[in-house]
């Protein structure tokens, strides 16, 4: 083969590999956290607390971890709960046995802290 040819599949390979990696870090590859075991249990009032206190620090400790928050249910929409302290839980699925002012442990992983809301955000949550 010609150098211009071993060039061009060197490239395409690299470029194929780049591709992959990249898909692999941004996406994390499937995850199912249903069926992980929480991390951490704690209540919303705890880590609520621990996000105020100590944002960065909160951050290192959960973030992207599979963690089960109980707390008062204040609303519901779809497949959104919001537990007291601005705990945004995104469901897996809908549920529709959730009301306001019930008492419930819901899993996820906890995606992110938003310092300017105020609101620690859940998702691919299941009530247990």
């Amino acid at each position: 083969m010609k150098k211009s040819t071993w060039t061009l599949l060197i490239v395409l390979a690299l470029a194929v590999v780049g591709i992959m990696s990249y898909r692999c870090v941004m996406y994390g590859g499937a995850r199912n956290v249903s069926e992980e075991k929480p991390e951490f249990t704690i209540s919303s009032k705890t880590i609520a607390a621990e996000f105020i206190a100590d944002t960065p620090g909160a951050n290192l400790k959960y973030l992207e971890k599979t963690v089960a928050v109980s707390g008062t249910v204040v609303q519901t929409e779809g497949q959104v709960i919001i537990l007291e302290h601005d705990i945004v839980c995104v469901m897996k699925e809908p549920n529709t046995t959730i009301e306001p002012n019930q008492k419930v442990t819901i899993k996820g992983r906890l995606v992110g802290y938003d310092d300017l809301m105020g609101e620690i955000k859940l998702d691919q949550c299941t009530a247990l």
